[in-house]
This record gives C-alpha cells, structure tokens and sequence, in this order.
C-alpha cells in the first residue's frame, strides 16, 4: 500500500495583468521616497531577477475559497471520487478571503468550511480546517494528511493551496509585482499502487528569522493603517540558498532513492533566480552540476500565487500544459518550498 496523489486539480484566473500594468505606478521606498529610476527601467531589473512578465489576479466578485472550490472541484472530478468520501478537506493559505476593495481578511468561518459548503458535501465526518505555514502550506498540508492515512483515521484528504495576493499588496512597492491570485489542489489516498510519498521533511526558523516576511504598513505617508505584505527579501534570499538545499537533501537521503533517480525538482514559484539558484546548490552538495530540465518554471506566466504555486506547476505539467516537461507514471520528484514563518518543507515523492 502507499499514499498517492490521485486527482490533480488546478484554477488559474483569466484576467492576465501584464508589466505594463505597473508602468504608471509610483514606487518609494521603505522611507517614502520615490525612486530615482524610472519605472521602465525597475521592472526591467525586476523581470531578470524573477523572471515574471505577467501574472493573473481574481475577478472581482472571487475571494480565495472561490479558487479553492474551483481547484478542489477539478481535482475531485480528475480522481473520479465522490465528494462525500472525503475523510479531511485542508485549506493552506495566509490571508483569507479579501473582498475586492475592501481590508478586512476573512477567516470566520474557515476557508476550508467555505470549500466544504460550496462542494455540497454533507457527511459531517469530513473534518475541514485551515493551514496557515507561508507559502510551503500546501506541501505541508500533504505532509499532515499523510500522516493522517498513517495513522489510519482517513482514507482520503483533500488539500489545497489558494490566495488572492492581489488584494494585499501594497501597489506603492515593488515587490507587488511579484504576487499573483490562484489555486491548485490534490486529492490524496491509500492505494494499491506502487510509489506516492517517500520521505518528507519540514523546519521552522523563528528566532531570527519569524520577520523576514510579515504584514507592514504602507510606504505612502498618506498610507492607513491598513497592513500589506512586506518582505526583507535579500534576508529571505540568502536564508533560502543556505536551509532550502540543505532540507531537500535530508528529505532525499532518508528516502530509498538517489539524486540520479530524480526526475523533477517541483520547487515553489517564488523568483526565478533563486529558485534556480537554491536547486543548483542542491545537486552541488553531491558533487553535481544540476540537470537541463529539471526545475520547470510557469512563474513567467503566472507570478507567485504563494502556496498555490507547486500544485498549479504539478497539475499544469501532468495536463500537458507546460511543454516540453512531462511528468510519467515512476517519476521521481522533489516537491519543496520555503516561506514565511520562516518555513521549509520538502517531499519525495514517486509518482
């Protein structure tokens, strides 16, 4: 027996919001004061750091359990199971639900309350609750429903990841351009089948750290007291390339495979230079340069969408919808990610 994913499921926003839309934007720094640059040239900077030239935002009539119910929706019907078989339904994200125009996060009830409703499923023993891990929460929440089928008291879980960002940025900063809206899920199960998970390994680093993502005041000196997502994002690079290596090896040393049996790196959407960076130091710990091909990346595409972003990337890749990778039946994987909190996570995982 292992524990699978069976049912893949993503919902990717259709409103395309390309570079262009920042053009008119004006950046300040953290003391409000507003770049020398121009804003040709700092998203001309900011696309060969992260590699992203258009991200996707929510509708304005979709909150984030909207994306979840539409992701989770998919990944039901991609499993062929029904609804009311579902023993846990986890809901990672970091902000709630945000109407459009308005402050407030919503959180009460859970998001995953919200799926479960928008789903119809009435079996009260599908037990629903949210993760809130920075952006590994979807990967953890594998981990926890894992650890649940381990211990024989679910069969099948369903876990997604889903954020509007878009509603929690502040548009007078730079890194709003990175932030995107969107959903992925999984259903995960015991099965007959050979492979699923392997290993998994998770850390927390919250004694110097817990601050390098949080929620911040606005740069403006108009700005309410409204918070927005803040990042000390050089802190955040430099904590990356040294622990996210560092897990992704322990997690593949306890596992029953080696790095040449890898076929994919599936690593958070975050920025396309560290995340290129984080997995050429990962193969440099064994001595090797890192394979062509094996860190696919849609974050050009779709910007980071936090915890949504390594089901969005799994789902889109199984679909056949970011050629030329493909993922087939035996694959070897890495599912890893690293965020606020400050977390680290990282899974084996056979598919």
């Amino acid at each position: 027996m292992s524990i699978k994913i069976t049912g893949l499921g993503s919902y990717i926003p259709t409103e395309k919001i390309p570079n262009t839309h920042f053009e008119n934007h004006t950046f300040l720094d953290e003391k409000g004061t507003v770049f020398k640059q121009n804003n040709a040239t700092i998203i001309r900077k900011f696309v060969a750091i992260t590699g992203i030239k258009e991200r996707r935002y929510a509708p304005k009539d979709m909150n984030a359990s909207d994306l979840a119910h539409m992701a989770a929706a998919n990944a039901i019907k991609d499993a062929d199971v029904d609804p009311e078989t579902i023993d846990y339904i986890i809901v990672s994200h970091n902000f709630g639900d945000v109407k459009f125009g308005h402050t407030q996060t919503d959180a009460m009830p859970s998001l995953a309350s919200r799926v479960k409703q928008k789903l119809n499923i009435k079996n009260p023993s599908c037990v629903a609750y949210d993760l809130i891990f920075g952006c590994p929460g979807w990967i953890e929440g594998v981990i926890q429903a894992s650890c649940f089928i381990k211990a024989g008291v679910a069969k099948r879980c369903l876990i997604i990841g889903t954020e509007a960002l878009s509603r929690v940025v502040d548009n007078n900063d730079r890194d709003a351009m990175i932030f995107s809206d969107g959903a992925g899920a999984c259903i995960l199960e015991l099965s007959n089948e050979e492979g699923g998970i392997q290993s998994h390994e998770t850390a927390t680093y919250a004694n110097e750290e817990a601050d390098f993502l949080f929620n911040g005041t606005g740069y403006h000196s108009e700005s309410d007291d409204r918070k927005y997502i803040k990042m000390l994002g050089r802190k955040i690079y430099e904590f990356a390339l040294t622990n996210v290596p560092l897990a992704m090896k322990t997690c593949l040393d306890k596992s029953n495979f080696k790095i040449e049996d890898v076929s994919k790196v599936l690593i958070h959407q975050a920025n396309e230079k560290m995340d290129e960076a984080i997995v050429d130091r990962f193969y440099k710990l064994y001595d090797l340069e890192m394979p062509l091909g094996v860190m696919p990346m849609c974050i050009d595409k779709l910007g980071n969408s936090s915890v949504a972003t390594v089901p969005t990337l799994y789902d889109l890749i199984v679909k056949g919808n970011l050629e030329p990778h493909e993922i087939k039946k035996g694959d070897v994987l890495i599912l890893a990610s690293v965020g606020a909190g400050m977390n680290i996570n990282a899974i084996v995982y056979q598919h």
